[in-house]
């Protein structure tokens, strides 16, 4: 279903609905004051080929916001993918300024920022952990998804809470007239999409499901596997219904379980690790009149990550998690003198588990009070204000002010200068433990240069109140979740952003320069030599200090023709300081990348066969290595050198990927494609890690090898695709 405003002045029109592979339409309107016209079209399988042609003002140009991009799932489906699998976060990857977390590895950093500072919605639903197969691939089913986009610029007013991207992922919403179902069967995991009318022109729905079965073909291969095993599985759902002429609500819902068990040949030891996400989305959209709308949006999250281990008598479980129940409400106002507002308020309430550990041991359970659960209230309101002062001026302008605070059951400590404990305060269940809140100003503004180029700008101050603490930088599902507290105050940035945007041959290629500046504060690592402890809370093993990013990012797309794709490059820095790190001296962050090249082609030779390939190109990522070995009392000792103060070899690898569509004379109810793609064709070893082999003794001396681990080689997949 496609809705589309227009304004006219009063009088008698004859219009014309057209659609490709429908009948048209011809209506006379009279419209003597506002008016709302459904026009249904009849399919006409006799209607041939139709090519449609027109010239467009693109969005690259004319569009305020900066850094914004918005790719369509059927481009992205074109492109080569790892074990068969269709992976759009690995895809945004590919774009300037977004920089993988590591070989295979679905997690991202956006312009200098962490994995933690990425705002990745669902239908309106926070996704704490994106990753399946310990971050392998995206927990986003690709035949669900609709369309999915970036802003790695300054987000407008109505984002909030996270200080670096915002990726806004959509499902489908369904087809109101017909049933139709779409999957796919590959070398780990098969998924099936179905979708059609709940009442006919009235409601709709889709329902899709993923699993991985890399457990069921393993074990005829391993007795040792027979109890042992990894799998992941996600399902989607989405269903909405038109109420009356001005009301419609949508219901969506999404659940992904990954589970990792083992169990030694005698069954004395076991391990059962499981994790997932689950979110609810309920969404009433309201229309007042032609200019004024509203949309009310009652969420749910719940992210839980669990270890169960238990050898003979003695069994131990540790867990973390966040939960979340979150309210708001956005209005839209489009006024007769040209201006979009934009306003609305909303409201979470948190609850964290960064440790929990219980146990039993024979008959007698171990539950210490160990849980430091913590509880918090997040707030935000905001309104905006999109306009153009002249035609070739647009501004969007926005002031959100955003709320914290944490409140009981909860107890403070007072530390003495070795960091322990002398003295404690308790807070009841609701107390206001700590407060944070502040004015985050949001300015994007675009002046064009004629009607093919454009020049922006972008300031804007954001605040982070969550925090993913984390020993290596990737967000695998040991990371923890924590909230400002009194010790843990909220991350703060001011970026900003400007950018030359043109198009060339009729908006048939798209280029771009853009240079950011991003200053960041209380940026939170964990303290030197760190070992983790259930039985501490964590906040007291965090230290604080703050970040820097600049760079500038090239990009050149091709979006029409049988030969699309684009180049993207990025030239960056990215600096950290910490008073109790590295000497209070600044070094590189682990995700500073000096370059980062992709260069993603899709050549489409007929209606049977597309061909695409990926090339990127990489700096290492920094890392911290031991650079003195030691003997005291017997015992080895390592000396590490500066934090971060060497680096990977340098990143490249090529993919590969054709699609094959047979094409048949008649028209046909059934329509299935075959993917074959390549990953890292000519076998390049990235490394994946590097660990220091020491051999010796006292008497006669340590011999110290280092190694590189790489864990993907080429790899080959195929993935029959399938419609009807």
């Amino acid at each position: 279903m496609v809705s589309t405003r227009f304004l006219f002045p009063p009088g008698v029109y004859t219009v014309i609905f057209s659609y490709v592979g429908y009948s048209p339409l011809t209506e006379t309107i009279d419209i003597t004051n506002d008016k709302t016209f459904n026009a249904g079209l009849h399919s006409n399988a006799e209607l041939k080929e139709v090519t449609v042609t027109a010239t467009r003002k693109d969005e690259n140009v004319t569009n305020s916001e900066m850094g914004t991009v918005t790719l369509s799932l059927e481009r992205i489906k074109t492109l080569p993918v790892l074990f068969g699998e269709v992976d759009i976060l690995k895809t945004l990857q590919l774009l300037p300024g977004v920089q993988s977390a590591g070989e295979g590895n679905s997690g991202f950093y956006v312009r200098g920022g962490g994995p933690d500072q990425n705002l990745v919605l669902l239908d309106d639903a926070v996704i704490y952990n994106t990753g399946h197969l310990f971050g392998f691939f995206s927990v986003f089913n690709s035949d669900a998804i609709k369309d999915v986009t970036l802003i790695k610029g300054g987000a407008p007013a109505n984002y909030g809470g996270r200080l670096s991207s915002v990726v806004d992922v959509s499902m489908k919403d369904g087809n109101m007239k017909t049933f139709h179902a779409e999957g796919g069967i590959g070398l780990i995991a098969s998924r099936l999409t179905l979708e059609g009318p709940i009442k006919k022109n009235k409601g709709s729905f889709v329902i899709s499901g993923r699993r991985t079965y890399i457990d069921v073909l393993a074990r005829p291969f391993s007795s040792k596997l027979k109890n042992s095993g990894y799998y992941f599985y996600d399902a989607n759902l989405k269903a909405n219904y038109i109420l009356g002429k001005n009301d419609r609500l949508y219901l969506s819902g999404y659940m992904g379980i990954d589970k990792f068990t083992f169990q030694n040949p005698t069954g004395s030891f076991k391990a059962d690790i499981p994790w997932g996400n689950k979110t609810a989305t309920l969404r009433w959209n309201h229309q007042f009149s032609n200019k004024l709308f509203a949309n009310t949006t009652l969420v749910y999250n719940d992210y839980n990550f669990a270890s169960n281990f238990s050898q003979n008598t003695f069994a131990i479980k540790i867990a973390s998690g966040i939960t979340d129940y979150n309210a708001k409400t956005d209005f839209d106002y489009y006024s007769s003198f040209h201006h979009h507002f934009k306003a609305g308020i909303a409201y979470t309430h948190h609850t964290f588990v960064p440790t929990q550990v219980s146990g039993q041991v024979d008959t007698v359970k171990l539950d210490p009070n160990n849980a430091f659960i913590k509880y918090a209230h997040e707030a935000g309101a905001y309104v905006l204000d999109e306009f153009e002062p002249a035609k070739w001026w647009k501004v969007n302008l926005g002031l959100r002010y955003s709320w914290f605070e944490q409140v009981g059951p909860y107890t403070s400590y007072v530390l003495d200068a070795n960091g322990h404990p002398t003295d404690s305060t308790k807070y009841t269940g609701g107390q206001p433990v700590k407060t944070y809140g502040g004015l985050e100003p949001r300015f994007n503004m675009r002046f064009e240069l004629g009607s093919k180029s454009s020049i922006k700008t972008s300031i804007a101050r954001t605040y982070q109140y969550l925090h993913l603490v984390s020993n290596n930088g990737t967000m695998l599902p040991t990371d923890v979740w924590v909230p400002s507290t009194a010790i843990v105050q909220p991350q703060i940035a001011w970026q900003y952003s400007a950018g030359y945007f043109r198009n060339f041959l009729d908006n048939k290629i798209e280029t771009s320069v853009e240079v950011y500046y991003k200053d960041m504060q209380n940026q939170v690592e964990y303290k030197d030599g760190y070992v983790p402890n259930s039985l501490a809370d964590p906040e007291l093993s965090y230290v604080f200090g703050r970040g820097t990013a600049y760079g500038s990012e090239f990009f050149i797309n091709k979006t029409q023709g049988k030969f699309t794709g684009w180049i993207g490059y990025t030239l960056s820095w990215t600096t950290e300081q910490f008073p109790q790190l590295n000497n209070g001296q600044p070094f590189p962050a682990k995700y500073d990348r000096r370059h980062d090249l992709s260069v993603v082609g899709s050549y489409k030779l007929n209606k049977k066969w597309t061909y695409s390939a990926v090339f990127v190109y990489g700096s290492g990522n920094a890392i911290t290595l031991p650079t003195a070995f030691y003997f005291v009392e017997n015992n080895l000792v390592e000396q590490f050198g500066k934090v971060n103060g060497y680096r990977l070899p340098a990143y490249d690898r090529l993919d590969i990927s054709a699609t094959y569509t047979p094409q048949h004379s008649k028209p046909h109810k059934w329509q299935g494609s075959w993917s074959f793609s390549i990953y890292n064709v000519y076998d390049r070893h990235n490394p994946y890690f590097i660990y220091a082999d020491v051999e010796g003794t006292v008497k006669t001396g340590i011999k110290v090898t280092f190694y590189e681990v790489y864990i993907l080689p080429i790899i080959p997949s195929i993935t029959y695709n399938f419609k009807f």
